[in-house]
């Protein structure tokens, strides 16, 4: 009995990631991709040594086949041992892509159109530059880091808005909807697991323990233990002072009464005044 089955229809967003990067990646005679990561024009993957081979990255080689000793006659000083056996050519320079079609007016294509020629043009680059931010961020080696993918397509859209030619140094903050969006919606401040950088880190814990293994010196903890009783000792010391003056002024300033007479009489009593040879004379205040 025959089955009929349905073919599902094919994911536009697939379609157009894979048409993409088939634009990015050239196709050679026998059909296959040319691999990115040994070119020297690609921009994804930087040069590895670990996986690229130094005399080979970057250039079109192919093994030649020969009746005799390619060893005999090769000179270490002017040609390198690996190329033995190798023939090389340079790349050719990249060819301009093809001029893209006329899009359609806006107000009359289809939702497809619309995204094609509308949409994924200025959404996929921005893509791509977020991935090579987030490569940067190390997103893909971290389970936590401070990138936030949103924002900076945010920020690369707004500033790269083809109608303005003012935003190329708008950061997010001051872009005006953001603002009136953290006003409602204020963001919590960020972990300093996350703020600080790797050599930012280093330095403050290296600090910390540093200190760590001078605090727990012996001498050192009897110098803290003395502080540490010193300033309890001396904690209320400007209580006590005050309570001592009151105690011996407690008018608010003015003398005990007892002083006070004590003073007056040695006010009355008359000043002496001692003559040429020495004798004291008293004499009344005029």
């Amino acid at each position: 009995m025959p089955v009929i089955t349905r073919v599902p229809e094919p994911n536009l967003w697939d379609a157009i990631c894979k048409e993409f990067a088939y634009r990015e990646k050239p196709i050679l005679q026998d059909g296959h991709v040319e691999d990115d990561a040994a070119s020297v024009h690609t921009d994804y993957e930087d040069y590895d040594p670990a996986k690229h081979n130094p005399v080979f990255y970057g250039k079109m080689h192919e093994a030649v086949t020969t009746d005799v000793d390619v060893l005999e006659n090769v000179d270490a000083s002017t040609t390198h041992p690996a190329c033995v056996g190798f023939t090389f050519v340079e790349k050719p320079p990249k060819s301009p892509p093809p001029p893209r079609p006329r899009p359609p007016p806006v107000h009359e294509c289809s939702p497809r159109e619309y995204l094609e020629h509308y949409i994924f043009p200025i959404l996929l680059p921005a893509l791509e530059e977020m991935l090579k931010q987030a490569k940067e961020e190390k997103c893909f080696e971290r389970k936590r880091t401070k990138f936030n993918a949103l924002d900076f397509l945010t920020e690369h859209l707004y500033r790269r808005n083809p109608n303005f030619t003012d935003r190329s140094n708008v950061l997010m903050e001051d872009i005006p909807f953001v603002k009136e969006w953290l006003k409602d919606h204020p963001r919590p401040p960020l972990p300093l697991s996350l703020v600080w950088t790797e050599e930012e880190a280093t330095v403050i814990i290296q600090s910390q323990w540093r200190g760590y293994l001078v605090r727990r010196d012996p001498e050192i903890q009897e110098l803290r233990e003395w502080q540490r009783q010193y300033r309890e000792d001396n904690r209320s010391i400007q209580r006590r002072v005050s309570d001592f003056w009151e105690k011996q002024m407690p008018g608010g300033g003015v003398p005990p009464a007892d002083v006070a007479e004590d003073k007056s009489k040695l006010e009355d009593r008359p000043a002496e005044v001692r003559s040429e040879t020495g004798t004291p004379t008293k004499t009344a205040e005029s």
